[in-house]
């Protein structure tokens, strides 16, 4: 069927290839938004997950810590020393625990993989697409210029 047939000039032909072809890339462009939407809101958890490790290394550590470390020399007779020792090992144990668990969540950010492998195909398609050759122009005489 040729444009003649549908009544669409080529202008008008060329118009809505263009239109599409903008339609495409806008909505190439809203399905990586959404995608990268998400990975944010997974880097966010991760993220406060990490400033709540240092946060708990930064203000509660040392208050918690003597108390801790009082309250074991008193409880078990340990020196002070020793019960300071427990106490921070303690600390090092639930601040590597946390910032495992920051890793874990910081770990599930994936590349927008359906933007890619779509924009891969709308690419494949658009170098499929050859322009159609135009005769060459003609002189009076009727010889190819």
């Amino acid at each position: 069927m040729s444009a003649a047939d549908e009544g669409r000039s080529l202008g008008e032909l060329v118009a809505s290839a263009t239109s599409e072809l903008s339609g495409l890339v806008h909505d190439e462009i809203a399905l990586a938004k959404a995608e990268i939407r998400q990975d944010v809101k997974r880097a966010l958890f991760g993220s406060v997950a990490g400033v709540l490790a240092a946060g708990l290394l930064l203000f509660a550590v040392p208050l918690l810590s003597f108390a801790l470390a009082f309250w074991l020399r008193n409880w078990w007779d340990l020196p002070l020393a020793i019960a300071c020792l427990i106490v921070g090992g303690l600390y090092i144990v639930i601040a590597l625990l946390l910032l495992l668990w920051a890793k874990v969540k910081l770990g599930r950010i994936s590349p927008p993989e359906r933007s890619i492998r779509s924009a891969k195909e709308s690419a494949a398609v658009l170098s499929r697409a050859r322009p159609h050759p135009r005769p060459a122009p003609q002189d009076r005489a009727g010889s190819p210029t």
